[in-house]
């Protein structure tokens, strides 16, 4: 098993440890899921537990987790203390797409992707990015004492990328997260980068 204690950044501060949540019914069936407040399966029960092991040995100055229970129930199963809820890691909000799989959105606008297209009632990318950004300036201070590991989910999760990497949001685009998932961005003398992405979950590879 690959933790992700190692590589420390080069520019002496800590590093951006992301994690989604576990499987839920909806990720599994790829179904949009932002303000539902949806539990998680019991496989997904098992990646958060699987957790444990990767993010052994981190020096943690702050843990971040999102107000939904997926996020909230991956942090307490993977064993990590002194949480803090932040509103602002909330999935994005898809408003009247809540629920539905791309390729039923695309039944009615074929070029639709949540990185170009406009999500009737939910968020914009410029919104979704804002709240980025606030999370980013808020974790910033605590780098100076270690890393911070953020729990959270697959679009906003790599909003947030986006953010600490200096890309435009819609590169998000192109960093896929799986369920569980752990990715660590640190810094290479004063530029952003990214260290391990998607490194898959031990649980996913396990019997039952």
């Amino acid at each position: 098993m690959t933790d992700v204690a190692t590589g420390e950044d080069r520019h002496g501060r800590g590093r951006l440890i992301l994690v989604r949540h576990g499987e839920t019914d909806w990720s599994r069936t790829n179904r949009h899921t932002g303000r539902t407040d949806i539990s998680l399966t019991e496989h997904g029960e098992r990646q958060a537990r699987a957790l444990t092991g990767q993010l052994a040995h981190l020096r943690l100055a702050q843990v971040l987790v999102s107000p939904r229970q997926r996020a909230r129930r991956t942090a307490e199963l993977a064993g990590l203390s002194d949480v803090t809820v932040e509103e602002d890691l909330a999935e994005w909000d898809y408003g009247d797409y809540e629920g539905l799989t791309r390729d039923e959105i695309r039944a009615h606008d074929p070029q639709w992707t949540v990185w170009t297209g406009t999500t009737p009632g939910g968020e914009t990318v410029e919104q979704v990015s804002a709240r980025a950004e606030r999370v980013v300036h808020r974790l910033d201070r605590h780098l100076d004492d270690g890393d911070v590991l953020v729990v959270s989910h697959g679009h906003f999760g790599r909003v947030l990328a986006t953010t600490w990497l200096k890309f435009p949001v819609t590169a998000g685009a192109a960093l896929h997260m799986e369920p569980a998932a752990a990715c660590v961005l640190g810094d290479d003398r004063g530029q952003p980068v990214i260290q391990r992405w998607n490194q898959p979950n031990p649980a996913n590879t396990e019997p039952g």
